[in-house]
């Protein structure tokens, strides 16, 4: 039994704003979520949503996790950062170099996210959402390879890139050095076992693989906080 990635959720100060927001760049279906907070389904092939949840917690130092949008000219490229700049989107300074082709930019809360430039190689065939990039050892990447049942498709230099068999973006870590962790990251991944699965089962097999339970003050709820051998949070839900 392996767990699907069901989400990539946002800490948000104000879930629906930047819930809209990101409906408007990606052009995908805002819904209501019977789990809480606000989704996004995905208009491709993405397969997996967008949940927002709210958050007082302010943002400290850089993310973890970044999209890497794609382009297919340098038009359609300035027509993407020109959509995010008018739905409240910004330019930052990240200390990326003035010539490279690819724009930094954040959401209304402050999270990064890059607008490749066109002829990307490593991203040619991957849609509109090219990766989802990570500061993350080798070790993490093997790990979610292993969690989610992806098989690697870039592994050199400590870097690695793991991919859904169906499709959608790379999901990517960039090895050493690694950012220090600043608290708990604003963006984190929900599992969901199979309708015909068991969680603690599913827990105790990402514990073989070298995640930990940890207590983020969740109380008595009935999903699962969990850290991958980076670190980092995700969370294990009941199956549906």
């Amino acid at each position: 039994m392996i767990s699907h990635l069901l989400a990539l959720c946002f800490d948000a100060h104000d879930p629906l704003r930047l819930a809209r927001f990101w409906a408007g760049v990606l052009g995908w279906e805002l819904i209501d979520d019977p789990r809480g907070g606000i989704t996004l389904l995905p208009s491709d092939d993405t397969g997996f949503r967008l949940r927002f949840l709210p958050s007082q917690e302010q943002k400290v130092g850089q993310n973890q996790m970044h999209f890497d949008l794609t382009s297919t000219s340098l038009e359609d490229q300035q027509q993407t950062v020109a959509r995010a700049l008018e739905l409240g989107g910004r330019h930052i300074d990240i200390g990326q170099d003035p010539d490279d082709g690819h724009v930094v930019l954040a959401d209304p809360e402050g999270n990064e996210f890059c607008v490749i430039e066109p002829g990307n190689k490593f991203l040619a065939d991957c849609g509109f959402i090219g990766a989802l990039a990570c500061d993350g050892s080798q070790e993490v990447g093997y790990f979610w390879s292993e969690a989610l049942g992806w098989p690697l498709v870039w592994d050199q230099d400590q870097e690695t890139a793991i991919r859904s068999p169906h499709g959608g973006p790379k999901i990517t870590w960039g090895g050493p050095p690694l950012m220090p962790k600043t608290g708990k990251n604003r963006l984190h991944f929900d599992l969901a076992p199979p309708a015909d699965g068991d969680q603690q089962a599913e827990v105790d097999r990402l514990i073989s693989l070298g995640a930990t339970r940890i207590d983020i003050g969740q109380g008595d709820v009935s999903w699962v906080a969990m850290a991958d051998p980076d670190g980092h949070e995700f969370c294990v839900l009941t199956p549906r």
